[in-house]
């Protein structure tokens, strides 16, 4: 006989809760993924340095027609609030005090990966898809890689590319923006 265990959805209002009361602390390194409660991998030095330089990059380029988000929650659902590394935001006069940014928000995600680029890729990005999330970047520290995911749909991102060291990529968005997979990884 097989028993199967029944798991615990939270929504992100219980999650919030959760927080206020103390039961989880803003120090603790979790998001919520699905309704449940997902611990956030440490951040490495290599990890930590591609943040830094995407969010230096985005900025020199973007300006202040954009609000960049480093490793801040996003809203995409009622069950799950992930904290992607970067999050190219449209801009609001109160940044974002009242609310964090949803999908309608949302210009470009970004997940830096090195240790979790399967969970990324597996979980994170179908996620993105389907709150319909317009253009996820996974960048990949150990290959050089960015991948870029476009035109979401309900089971996932209908195109995908791998861009690699000299190629060049851009946001939808800002066209007129190039960058480079060379900037990108600080070289």
């Amino acid at each position: 006989m097989t028993v199967q265990l029944l798991r615990r959805k939270f929504t992100v209002e219980q999650y919030h809760k959760m927080i206020e009361s103390g039961i989880l602390t803003e120090n603790e390194r979790v998001q919520l993924i699905r309704g449940e409660i997902v611990e956030m991998s440490p951040i490495g030095t290599k990890h930590a340095a591609c943040v830094n330089c995407l969010n230096k990059l985005l900025y020199s380029k973007l300006g202040d027609r954009v609000l960049i988000a480093i490793q801040n929650p996003v809203k995409l659902n009622d069950y799950s609030e992930p904290q992607p590394d970067v999050a190219i935001l449209k801009p609001r006069d109160d940044f974002y005090a009242t609310t964090h940014p949803q999908p309608q928000d949302i210009f470009l995600l970004i997940e830096v990966a090195d240790s979790t680029i399967t969970y990324d890729r597996e979980e994170k990005i179908p996620l993105y898809a389907e709150a319909n999330i317009t253009e996820v970047w996974l960048v990949d520290i150990n290959g050089q890689i960015v991948e870029v995911y476009q035109q979401p749909i309900a089971t996932g991102y209908q195109q995908m590319q791998k861009f690699t060291s000299g190629e060049t990529l851009s946001i939808p968005s800002f066209p007129e923006v190039k960058i480079s997979v060379n900037e990108i990884f600080g070289r």
